[in-house]
Formats: C-alpha cells, structure tokens, sequence
C-alpha cells in the first residue's frame, strides 16, 4: 500500500488559512503596511537620514502633540463629533504657561503644569455644555471655538513670550536616567526594555491562541510574532543608538505617549464609560433607550479632549521654548488625519486607539520625510489634505462594499 506525504498539503493548507485571515483583516494590518512603504520610500529619498537614531528620536519629540491630540480625537469622532479647535487650544494654553512661567521662579516652572491641565478641563467644560445640553453641534461649537481661543492667544501672547527654564525644556528633550548605563554606544535601559516588550508580545500572542476558539493557523501566530520581533528589535536598536555620550535612549515623550496610549486604551475597552462611548456613536437612539445618558457622554469627551491638548500645549512648548499666537495652526488636521488613516469611522461608533496612534505615525512620517527633503509648507499642507482625502475615502468605499 502506498503512503502518501501529507506534509506539503498541510503546509499549504496552512498557508492557504494565513492569507485568507489577512484578507479578512486586511483593514486592520493594510494601514500597518501602507506605513512600512511610506517609510521605505521616505528612507530612500532622503538617502537614509529617516530612520538614522537621532533622526527617529527628532519625529518622536516633533510629533507629540500629533500623537497626544489623535488620542483625544478618536473620542471624539467615536462619539459621531468633530473638534476643529484643538490647535487653537495649544496655543492659547501654551501661552499660559509660558506666561505662567515667567513670573514664577525657574525651579518651580512644574507648578504651571497641573495649572494649564486645569485649563484645559476648563475649555472642555465650555465646548462639551454647548454640545450636550445646549444641543449646539460640536462642529459650530468647535470652529467657534477655533476662533476664539486663537483670539485670546493673540492677544495674552503677542509677538511671542520665550521659556527660559531648562527642566522644562527637559520635557521634550530629555531621555529616561542610563541607570544601566552603555554597552558600546548602546543604552543598555532601551535595549532591556524593548526585550521586555518583545517577550510580552510573544508570550500574549501565545496565550491568546490557546485560548481562542477561531482555529487560527499558529502559523499566522508565528509570523507576527516574527515580524514585530524585527520591527520592534530594530526601533529599540535605533533607540538605544541615539543621544550623545552623556545621555541617550529612549525620549521622555515617547514615554508620555505610551502612558496615554495604555491609560485611554483601557479607558475605551474596559470601562463603562468607554463603552458609552461607542455605544452613542453606533446608535445614539438605541442607547437612549437602554438608558445611557448620551449628554453626560458627549460632556466628558470634550472635557477629555481639552486636557489631552492641555497636554499637548505644554509638550509643543517645552520644545519650541516660545509661546505664540500661531502655535498649533493646522494641528487639528494632523489629529483628524491620523485618525481617519487608522481607521476610525467618518460616521462614529467605529474607532481605536491603537490603530489611530500608526495614523498618527503616518502624519509623524510625513512631516519628517517632507522636512528633510525640504519641500515647502505649502506642499506639506496640500499632501496632507490628499492624505486626509484618500483616507476618508477608503472609509466609505469600505462601508459600501459591506452593504
């Protein structure tokens, strides 16, 4: 009797199951390779200087407030609203502080901190009454808002009111303690830490297979685990590989980012509040009726939005040392932007963090890649909306090939 070799048809079996399950996601894992591309083609154009280590840890501390507001405005659009104002926030809010910090003396410049989040609570408590009890839409709300926030930055600001302390600047530009110190040029802290988060992927994906009932092929399992290893082995390399001889490693905003990513991640996963949330986005008649209070939502989202551009103001300012008016202009386009590209609903209900922080990895990439090649603001502007087009597009096309 013959015996047959079954291992090739399992083989290709299984790889038959991978790529039909990244077919099925491929919404999910195709803004993750549309980054990757956007990042190869910028890396050749600028002849390698993208992704050089001080060049990486440059888009991090640039592109915070990108990153910070994106966080915020997956809230929002979720909620079926829209904020325009947020880059009129930074500036206004950072001109407090910089104001703030001029009267106060330079040792305790951390005082004006907790002063702007209250602020920025303050701004959201204006914008969020109008929309949810008021009934105002949120995009009159915030384009009124756009308006007058830019108003009184320009006038409490002026020309421009400098920062002249250095632990605040410390904020942006500073790196976590080389407690490990360097092994070559190497900081031993970002090499040890990117292990740690390599092995915690690892060790999930694995738990999770086991427990799921899918029948996913472990080969997908495996080649994902593979390809963050690489990805996430190289950042940390770049990571470690940046500073200078006294410090270097990882940049205290990206340790900012990550904290606020984590906190509003479980936020909109894991609490009631975050279910709310997509809870009125999705259908905000039927979760009337089942007696969720959709203006206490709406109120806390815009209250939320106000102190993660609170945030946003001071990380801006801590980097450019100087309050003015015409901060944060065309901010809120970057934040919508990087929301849209990663996949939040134009229609809400539909949206998360996660994959609004590669959106916003998109913009960071942009902005970087065009500054280094030198193209002009206008041009930056004008790819930026063609981006923010095709994004918005693809949403739809989705949706009606769904129906």
């Amino acid at each position: 009797m013959e015996k047959t070799n079954t291992a090739p048809q399992t083989a290709n079996s299984e790889m038959k199951s991978v790529v039909d399950k990244l077919k099925g996601n491929f919404s999910q894992y195709g803004i993750v390779v549309a980054l990757l591309v956007i990042i190869a083609f910028f890396q050749v154009a600028t002849g390698g200087l993208l992704l050089a280590p001080n060049s990486l840890v440059a888009l991090v501390q640039q592109n915070t407030y990108v990153f910070v507001l994106a966080i915020g405005m997956v809230m929002v659009i979720v909620a079926t609203h829209i904020d325009l104002s947020v880059g009129s926030q930074v500036a206004f809010v950072g001109g407090i502080a910089a104001i703030l910090m001029s009267h106060l003396p330079a040792n305790l410049w951390f005082l004006s901190i907790p002063i702007c989040i209250f602020v920025g609570i303050l701004i959201g408590i204006w914008q969020g009454f109008w929309v949810a009890y008021v009934g105002i839409p949120g995009f009159i709300v915030t384009l009124a808002g756009m308006l007058l926030f830019r108003g009184f930055a320009t006038v409490l600001v002026g020309e421009s009111v400098p920062v002249r302390s250095e632990g605040f600047k410390f904020i942006t530009k500073g790196y976590l303690p080389n407690i490990f110190g360097f092994a070559g040029n190497l900081d031993v802290l970002t090499l040890v830490i990117g292990a740690i988060i390599i092995g915690w992927f690892g060790y999930s994906q694995v738990k999770t297979f086991k427990k799921s009932t899918n029948n996913d092929p472990f080969m997908f399992v495996g080649i994902k685990i593979a390809l963050f290893t690489l990805i996430v082995g190289y950042i940390t390399y770049l990571f470690a590989n940046s500073g200078n001889e006294e410090m270097g490693g990882i940049p205290i905003t990206l340790v900012l980012v990550a904290f606020l990513v984590a906190i509003y991640t479980f936020i909109m996963g894991r609490t009631k509040f975050g279910r709310h949330i997509y809870a009125v986005g999705g259908n905000r008649k039927a979760a009337v009726l089942s007696g969720i209070d959709a203006k206490k939502v709406d109120f806390k989202v815009f209250i939320h939005m106000g102190v993660l551009a609170a945030i946003a103001a001071i990380a801006m300012l801590s980097r450019l040392a100087s309050a003015s008016a015409q901060t944060g202009d065309g901010f809120e386009l970057d934040a919508i932007a990087a929301c849209f590209i990663g996949g939040v609903a134009v229609s809400g209900g539909v949206g998360k963090i996660p994959n609004a922080m590669i959106g916003a990895l998109v913009m960071g990439v942009l902005n970087q890649g065009l500054s280094i090649m030198g193209v002009s603001s206008a041009w930056v502007k004008a790819i930026k909306g063609i981006v923010l087009l095709v994004a918005v597009a693809l949403d739809v096309y989705s949706k009606r090939k769904k129906a």
